[in-house]
């Protein structure tokens, strides 16, 4: 007697997904590219002449950031193709416009002012720690079992600039500097340190720790007011405990741009974990509170906020830097006066917190809105990342440090373009700064982890009948 088998079914095989690292390294040459273009354009309105070393720096740049390719390519090859090559593009045209400002002000290679071969160095440290976070960082969810340990660090961080006496300085051959009448720089040899731009990361990561272990504290039932969910009163003590942080940053480090950005970055957090639009109200009311309250207590606060109101009072003093910021837009106008044919070097703080200003000068209303679509670009695929993530810790953290860029980004512009008061933050990978680079570069790499993680395929068993295609998968193919 035979026995008659039946037809096995196909197996359906699907292809990998693209992990598109080509097209980061494509992207990437664009990059270098329109740097080069740009450096070039400088050097010849600047009748510097074009020399070969130009070519040298365009494939230095494309060699550095190729390596930072690489890394990805090994370490996190699913990672978000976007995110590198835009900041390799702000980054390039921020050097541009710091080594225009160096020859504008006749000071190549001096030490007396930020310059672009000082930036050249923090950029490569700040890319070889982005490889370092890449290589070591395994994980996103590494970083929630020592929440904790990340909030005592910010908060420590924040606080050594005004905490650590001044005689223990000295004999440490460190001092603290007070620049724009904020006290946020370590002074050591050789060169300085913001702590505060890395606490940012830290107490993010701290946030979005705790508010997963908690969640359930925050979405408790409490009284209802005016179609409103208040919270329990001991439920506040983390907002209360943001808010006491920021207005200590504020008094003792005379650091507004700080205190706002991590206030901001806490309080969207909160609403993005819970969605109740009761913390957002009672996080607005204590901020507007704390306002008015060093409004009348602390006289920078009101130098600050009288400049703002009407710079023209004394545009030979305080007003002077936000006058000279507002005649640099004029004079941009829509398309602006081109790169090297400016002026912007008549603006105070033009390489750190007035960068924003030379390059509207320079390219104009439409060159200034390019920036801002390149710097739109990573807030948006930060967020798409968020949603695409499984991992509560992960969605948060991603949304952060997503909207952490999108508030510095608000608070920078708002203030050079005279929207809201000045405080003294700089825009992220453009103007100089050491810490901030690197602290960027920081973010970036943990950004780039979690987009890893959110567009990495599944692994799960499947019956060979069944077809591989699922939502979750097309979700990743999406973003």
């Amino acid at each position: 007697m035979t026995t008659q088998t039946q037809p096995q079914s196909p197996v359906a095989v699907t292809p990998p997904l693209p992990t598109r690292r080509n097209a980061e390294l494509l992207l990437l040459c664009f990059a270098t590219g329109i740097t080069t273009v740009a450096l070039l354009i400088v050097e010849d309105n600047q009748e510097q002449g074009l020399r070969w070393d130009m070519a040298g720096y365009a494939a230095a740049y494309l060699v550095l950031f190729g390596c930072a390719h690489l890394t990805i390519r090994r370490f996190a090859p699913y990672a978000d193709p976007l995110l590198l090559p835009v900041v390799a593009l702000l980054n390039g045209l921020g050097l541009v416009m710091i080594h225009r400002l160096d020859l504008g002000l006749g000071t190549i290679g001096g030490h007396d002012r930020p310059g672009a071969y000082q930036q050249m160095a923090w950029t490569l440290v700040g890319v070889l720690a982005f490889a370092l976070v890449l290589v070591f960082l395994k994980d996103h969810r590494q970083l929630a079992r020592n929440g904790y340990i990340c909030g005592l660090a910010g908060l420590v961080l924040l606080a050594i600039p005004a905490l650590l006496p001044s005689s223990f300085a000295q004999q440490k051959d460190a001092s603290f500097v007070k620049q724009n009448d904020a006290k946020i720089w370590i002074q050591l040899p050789g060169f300085s340190i913001q702590p505060a731009e890395f606490s940012k990361i830290l107490l993010l990561v701290f946030f979005a720790a705790v508010l997963v272990a908690k969640r359930g504290l925050f979405v408790s039932a409490g009284r209802h007011v005016l179609g409103m969910t208040l919270p329990r009163p001991r439920d506040l003590a983390p907002l209360l405990a943001a808010w006491v942080i920021s207005v200590g940053v504020m008094v003792f480090e005379r650091d507004l741009g700080t205190s706002l950005l991590l206030y901001a970055s806490f309080l969207v957090i909160v609403y993005i974990a819970t969605r109740r639009i009761s913390w957002m109200v009672i996080g607005l009311t204590l901020f507007a509170v704390g306002s008015v309250a060093a409004y009348y207590l602390f006289a920078h606060v009101r130098i600050r906020v009288q400049t703002w109101r009407d710079p023209f009072a004394d545009p030979e003093g305080s007003g002077y830097q936000m006058v000279q910021s507002l005649f640099s837009f004029a004079t941009g106008g829509v398309f602006g006066t081109g790169l090297g044919n400016g002026q912007p070097d008549t603006v105070p703080a033009a390489a750190t917190d007035f960068i924003i200003a030379a390059f509207g000068e320079e390219l104009g209303l439409a060159g200034l809105a390019g920036l801002l679509m390149l710097y739109t670009i990573v807030i948006i695929r930060g967020l798409r990342t968020a949603i695409a993530l499984r991992d509560s810790f992960g969605k948060l953290l991603a949304a952060g440090l997503a909207s952490t860029l999108g508030i510095q980004l608000f608070i920078v512009v708002g203030g050079v373009t005279k929207l809201i008061p000045l405080t003294g933050l700089t825009t992220p990978w453009l103007s100089y700064g050491g810490s901030s680079l690197v602290a960027n570069y920081v973010l970036l790499a943990i950004l780039m982890r979690i987009s890893n993680a959110a567009r990495r395929p599944l692994a799960s068993r499947r019956d060979p009948t069944t077809p591989i295609a699922t939502a979750s998968t097309e979700v990743i193919e999406r973003v």
